[in-house]
This record gives structure tokens, sequence and C-alpha cells, in this order.
């Protein structure tokens, strides 16, 4: 389950409804999760928490035509996939990196480059412009957007100013969905936290017969 309260059906305001009837139907989201593309569908309910958050992200997503009629952006969407995608591996988070193999694919992103995404740095399916970007990416995800100048000047060379923008603003902004769906338990990022101590077979035993020895070291 998510972290925070969810907001079922009877007590969503009318910006937030909209979306529950595009993506559950009639039903309650919160009694009956699901949508079309298997996700639960809780990321809508938990964000529907805070109206303004709710419009301030849908408005994102609405840039590229999701929800809309067209897409406002004059961005390449197989180069803006390219980054989000990279954005969410880098970032740990399934479910980013899961829908947007899948928003990828619908904007003619080849397979081969969506597989390679992992391991970008060893693979020949990229271009030398998509190597750019995705180094770029990297840089404002890993690097927290500190970026060399040869990498900028190389993705001057590939973009407008004002697609260097765009770009940026849209892999800056799947990093804030990828860091707050692994925080809140969201989507596929519910997950048990997978890194801590894995005890030795029959360590209490080993504990005990080593805290001896070290006494008896001491007494002599």
């Amino acid at each position: 389950m998510p972290r925070l309260r969810q907001v079922p059906r009877a007590e969503a305001p009318p910006n937030v409804l909209k979306y529950y009837d595009r993506l559950f139907g009639e039903r309650d989201p919160v009694a009956e999760p699901g949508t079309a593309t298997g996700t639960p569908g809780d990321w809508w309910t938990v964000f529907a928490l805070s109206p303004p958050v709710f419009d301030h992200a849908t408005s994102h997503f609405g840039m590229f035509g999701m929800f809309t009629d067209k897409s406002v952006s004059k961005l390449d969407p197989k180069i803006r996939e390219l980054g989000i995608l990279r954005a969410g591996y880098v970032a740990g988070s399934q479910f980013v990196f899961s829908q947007h193999c899948k928003a990828a694919r619908r904007n003619g992103l080849d397979e081969a480059k969506i597989a390679a995404i992992p391991d970008w740095q060893v693979s020949d399916v990229y271009s030398k412009d998509e190597r750019a970007l995705l180094a770029y990416a990297d840089c404002l995800v890993l690097e927290r957007g500190r970026t060399p100048d040869g990498v900028f000047a190389a993705v001057k060379q590939v973009l407008s100013d004002e697609d260097i923008l765009e770009f940026t603003y849209h892999v800056c902004g799947y990093v804030t969905h990828a860091i707050m769906c692994k925080a809140l338990k969201l989507e596929y990022d519910n997950v048990e936290e997978r890194i801590r101590e894995v005890p030795v077979p029959g360590e209490g035993d080993l504990v005990s017969d080593w805290a001896g020895q070290a006494w008896s070291r001491q007494e002599s």
C-alpha cells in the first residue's frame, strides 16, 4: 500500500475526477484499483491529495500530448523519451522506467535502443548525437546538474537552445517523479528495501564463540 492516504472517487474534486473517469471509468480507484496499462493507479489517487500539485504534474504530461488533443512540445518525442527513460533507470524507479519503455515504443524509439538504456555507455546502437544526450541526462541525474563544458557543447550541436531547455525540464521532472514514487511507495515502486544486512548462518553461535575467545585472550 502507498504510504499516504488515497482519495476515493467520492472525495475527488472536479480537476481530479476527470482523470479518474478516463483512467478508471466508473470504478472507485481506491476500492477497485488498476489501469489499462496494468499499474495499480495509486499515483493518481495519492497525488489527488493536493489538487494544485495534481494540476502541476498533469500539466507537465499535457506538454507532450498525454490526455490532450495534441502536443505543444517542439522537441522530438524520441529524444524526450530517451532522456526520460535514462532518468527513470538511473533514479531507480521501476514505475517511471517501465511506463516510459511503453511511451518510447509508442513514439518510435527503436526496441534495441530501449533495451540498451541500462548500459548505453558500451552499446553501439546509439548515434553520436544520442550518446551526447544520454551523457547529458546522466549529468542531470547523477551529477545533480553538474555538466562538463565538453558534454554541453556536444548537446548544443544536437539541439537548439529551446529544445535543450525542454529536454532538461523533462529529465529533471521525471527524476522528481521517480523520487516521489519511491519515497511514497507508489505503483511499481512499492517494494521492500533490499539493502540490508544478511545474517551469517548460525550467527548467534559464532558471535558467542568469538566473544568467548576474545575474553580468554584478555584473561591470559
